[in-house]
């Protein structure tokens, strides 16, 4: 029965990954087992409208599948797309604000190679922290929706009211058991990703976007950048149009529900290659002086400091990408495996 086996689908995206195979065929077993003696009983198959009034009485999928959680969720399955979506955007900017101001502090004090180390380390708490705000916030707003469905319709838990019938079509799951994007965020991706790429393009004639006052410092300063930022500066437009470009024809061809694993690969690696620009500028020479002659003994050391804190804040952002290309690979590899192997069975 197709309405069965979406019912199963919808089930199976809020199982753990680790068992939803075994899940669902017990699950199935079960549920076949009793449609079986409903229409032994009856004499005839199921209507449509039969079968919905029975799986409705099993209760919505996501209740269904709360029975086999080891434990209860901080963040909601409706809640947890948009949780991690902003808790990627706030790493990202967190770390761009916490090197330029860290690049700006270690100028204006007396550098040395331990300041720039005991800079470098405090980004790990900083991250921490950003990480447990944002989780407090949409835990509080999870706790919101559960205690005042009405106000929050869109991330309220299913009711009774539920329909066996709305449940998606079957292929339109994400591998993983991950819940497809829903076309508001699509839409959303789409508007944050071009202001995000008119903000850049605007940066060169108004810094002022990027560090704020800050720039009247870095205009009176000895320092400027060195000729690569040039390139770095447009590789990361680059990046941002390829993944703008993909977001944008995904919603247009209407395929903006489907996996983005090869998406997120691809994005990922090309944004290593202005990373990797930024690690193989010589001596990491990443600013330079506007007058070397005249300034290379008053302000050469804290020039090195700069220079070596941006480094670091590089590596620190590379092994960062490395991580997450290397994690999606191993997710798109490990979804391969368990299709194979339940093609096998």
């Amino acid at each position: 029965m197709e309405l069965l086996d979406r019912y199963l689908e919808a089930v199976k995206k809020h199982l753990p990954w680790q068992r939803q195979d075994d899940i669902i065929a017990e699950l199935r077993a079960n549920l076949e087992s009793q449609l079986e003696e409903k229409e032994a009983a009856l004499g005839r198959p199921l209507t449509t409208g039969e079968a919905e009034d029975w799986l409705r009485q099993m209760g919505p999928p996501i209740h269904v599948a709360a029975r086999y959680q080891p434990q209860r969720y901080l963040i909601g399955p409706a809640l947890f797309p948009f949780y991690l979506y902003v808790l990627k955007m706030t790493f990202f900017w967190a770390t761009v604000i916490w090197t330029i101001v860290a690049v700006l502090q270690i100028a204006a004090q007396t550098p040395s190679e331990l300041t720039v180390l005991a800079t470098v380390l405090r980004l790990p708490g900083m991250l921490m922290t950003t990480a447990a705000w944002v989780t407090l916030i949409f835990a509080i707003i999870e706790f919101a929706a559960a205690r005042c469905p009405g106000k929050f319709p869109m991330l309220a838990p299913p009711s009774a009211n539920w329909s066996p019938g709305d449940l998606p079509p079957l292929g339109q799951q994400l591998a993983g058991g991950k819940k497809p994007h829903s076309f508001a965020h699509a839409v959303a991706e789409v508007i944050f990703g071009f202001l995000f790429l008119v903000w850049w393009l605007l940066v060169p004639r108004h810094p002022y976007l990027l560090i704020g006052p800050g720039v009247l410092y870095w205009h009176a300063s000895p320092f400027q950048l060195a000729p690569f930022s040039v390139l770095f500066y447009w590789w990361v437009v680059v990046v941002n149009v390829v993944q703008l470009a993909w977001r944008s024809a995904d919603l247009i061809r209407g395929s903006w529900p489907r996996p983005r694993t090869a998406q997120t690969i691809v994005v990922s690696a090309v944004g290593l290659i202005p990373l990797g620009l930024l690690l193989s500028v010589p001596d990491h020479a990443y600013v330079l002086l506007r007058n070397p002659a005249l300034d290379q003994a008053h302000y050469g050391a804290a020039l090195n400091s700069i220079n070596l804190s941006i480094h670091w804040s590089a590596v620190v952002i590379c092994a960062f990408t490395v991580l997450g290309l290397v994690w999606e690979i191993g997710r798109m590899s490990l979804n391969a495996y368990r299709k194979r192997t339940a093609a096998m069975r």
